[in-house]
């Protein structure tokens, strides 16, 4: 069975749009920011790739080996008709449930939702080639904003991976939680991955490896702004800085300035200081006390919570109520 067309409910005057909204809001604030979505050209999302292979980045393989143990539980409890999965990316630890619901049987259709329009066309195209008795759906869109765009009807399991939402803050969190609760019906089922907290010493590495692929990955932005948005930014004029935050329990990812300077930016300068820093990326760490918590709030029940066998990772299954 081939792909269906992708449906698109996200266009590049969007982006744009977004980006320009961004940049505004975060290089005019007291304490400079920028999310993180906007790592993720195409060059972001190949050092991100790299980074998951690094040694010191233990999420990508510690969710891995949770999935890997627990997929067939994940098919046999949801008993889903449809696996969505939110910022799907290549879609390649996905594959473990899609192997376990193709062995469960009972699956109809996959539908994975990213913003890159050329990413989602060669997974859709890829995953309906290897299972081919699965209908693949993939949806253009921001999981931020489009979760009333989902697919209705059927026992739903929606898999949000990879501890993405840790980049939310908390009241982000919130936002989205609850958005994700009111676009599932009571009865359908979220697979949440969540980095938990640990030593420092083990997180703070996964974030400034010692051959600076993350330190690349971060300065990326800066080379996305000044292609997309005309800005002349130096990127090799900003060290990356990994910080850890034990009051929030989160990691920082900054942008530090070496020198003054002035940037150009659409219609401002905005000036840096010596020192100064640009937070890029937040990535909380989280407790399952706090998981379930937060879940609760939002209308959810978590039914499991499992860990690989060093507790560096955990993997929460929900239920709406």
């Amino acid at each position: 069975m081939t792909a269906e067309p992708l449906e698109i409910y996200l266009e590049q005057q969007d982006l744009e749009r977004g980006l320009r909204e961004d940049v505004r809001a975060g290089l005019t604030a007291a304490a400079k920011w920028l999310p993180p979505k906007w790592f993720y050209d195409s060059r972001g999302s190949e050092l991100f790739e790299e980074i998951t292979r690094l040694p010191e980045y233990y999420p990508t393989r510690a969710e891995r080996v949770v999935l890997a143990e627990h997929a067939d539980d994940i098919a046999a409890v949801t008993g889903a008709k449809t696996l969505i999965e939110l910022g799907s990316g290549s879609s390649e630890k996905t594959r473990l449930l899609l192997d376990a619901f193709t062995r469960q049987g009972g699956l109809g259709t996959f539908v994975p939702l990213d913003v890159s329009v050329s990413a989602l066309a060669g997974s859709t195209a890829q995953i309906a080639a290897d299972y081919p008795g699965l209908r693949v759906r993939g949806i253009v869109g921001d999981f931020t904003r489009q979760l009333d765009r989902l697919p209705t009807g059927g026992r739903r399991l929606v898999a949000f991976l990879g501890g993405t939402i840790g980049n939310l803050l908390p009241a982000e969190r919130a936002e989205f939680l609850a958005a994700m609760r009111a676009a599932l019906e009571a009865g359908d089922w979220l697979l949440l991955g969540t980095d938990l907290v640990k030593d420092p010493a083990v997180i703070v590495p996964a974030y400034d490896d010692a051959a600076g692929v993350t330190a690349e990955f971060n300065r990326n932005v800066l080379h996305v702004i000044n292609r997309e948005l005309g800005a002349d930014f130096d990127p090799d004029a900003f060290t990356h800085v990994a910080r850890w935050d034990p009051s929030h329990e989160w990691i920082e990812m900054r942008l530090r300035a070496t020198r003054p300077m002035r940037v150009r930016v659409l219609d401002l300068t905005v000036e840096f200081a010596e020192g100064e820093e640009l937070r890029t990326e937040v990535s909380a760490k989280f407790r399952p006390e706090g998981i379930a918590a937060e879940l609760g709030a939002a209308g959810f029940v978590a039914s499991e919570f499992w860990t690989d066998p060093q507790g560096l990772f955990g993997v929460t299954l929900a239920r709406a109520c």
